[in-house]
């Protein structure tokens, strides 16, 4: 026999039990099934269970807020202010930059990332001892680069595209130098 936790629960478990019976001739024994069927299957939408129930076993019905908390809907109807939008249009150009193209950017539209850019290879990489600010992330992405996680700094392929991640290290097998570092002559 199926349990349910409220009376309207058992009243309803009560009817389909007796609609089931007489369809399948079969009716499973309490050790078939461990657990009982969840509420939300049996109403179908037509009631809700409730989820949280007080120590008396009585169903509360009282909302799962917190004080001062947007719900989901508003969370997700709400925008973000404040934050501008990345031009992928761009960020598609600059990913296929090559590594000298890349360096002249930077040098000429951000001389902060220039004096930070590692050449490693044909990469670029770009790290930073603390979490940046979204400009500064917006910027980056909108330049090429991508955010590596397991390397915990900013990539830009440069024009090169690996499918697989390398198990070795980047900079011990071509080596690195930075790029503020380099003095052309």
């Amino acid at each position: 026999m199926i349990r349910a936790r409220c009376a309207r629960c058992a009243e309803l478990v009560e009817n389909l039990q007796g609609l089931f019976s007489g369809l399948f001739r079969f009716t499973p024994s309490a050790s078939a099934f461990s657990l009982p069927p969840s509420p939300a299957r049996l109403h179908r939408g037509v009631t809700r269970c409730p989820l949280k129930t007080t120590p008396t076993d009585e169903p509360c019905f009282a909302g799962f807020s917190v004080e001062g908390r947007e719900t989901e809907t508003e969370q997700l109807s709400t925008a973000k202010t404040g934050l501008a939008r990345i031009d992928f249009a761009r960020r598609r150009v600059n990913r296929s930059l090559d590594t000298e193209t890349l360096l002249a950017v930077l040098r000429g539209r951000s001389p902060r990332f220039f004096e930070l850019a590692e050449v490693i290879g044909k990469w670029v990489w770009i790290q930073f001892e603390q979490k940046q600010p979204p400009a500064v992330t917006r910027t980056l992405a909108e330049l090429g680069f991508h955010w590596n996680y397991a390397r915990q700094s900013w990539q830009h392929p440069c024009g090169t595209i690996v499918q697989e991640r390398a198990s070795y290290d980047p900079r011990r097998r071509y080596g690195s130098y930075f790029a503020a570092d380099v003095v052309r002559i």
